[in-house]
């Protein structure tokens, strides 16, 4: 599957190639925040298949935390990009938005609904765990 995406005000793009390793939606209370206040709806591809086409992402990872999330931006319009996360070496977490054409997206499945808000949905039947699968 090919996709390609960029920020807000077209200052950052990237395209990636290769077979999806996920769709999803987390509820963490990080997440949250990025997102100001809803779940972060994910799409998780093979890294040696992403690339950035234009521009430069800033990044941003919390110097507190002894494994941080890489996040990476544009720091023109503020749009998030995506992720690269310890737990999911290998792998670049695109996030939805920033799709071309989004309607690509079918959640998969639903983690970390222990942080879940009441208004935020999750369709019925999807796959929902506390915290991630094991």
């Amino acid at each position: 599957m090919a996709v390609k995406g960029g920020c807000y005000c077209g200052d950052i793009r990237y395209e990636s190639e290769g077979e999806p390793q996920g769709f999803l939606q987390c509820h963490c209370r990080e997440c949250q925040y990025i997102t100001g206040g809803s779940p972060n709806l994910i799409m998780v591809v093979p890294e040696d298949g992403f690339k950035f086409t234009k521009g430069v992402a800033k990044k941003f990872a919390r110097s507190d935390l002894e494994t941080p999330v890489t996040r990476f931006f544009c720091d023109k319009c503020g749009t998030g990009i995506g992720t690269k996360s310890p737990a999911r070496p290998g792998s670049m977490i695109i996030k939805i938005g920033t799709l071309d054409d989004p309607s690509a997206f079918k959640s998969q499945l639903a983690i970390f609904t222990i942080d879940k808000q009441k208004y935020h949905h999750i369709e019925d039947g999807l796959p929902a765990y506390e915290r991630r699968p094991g």
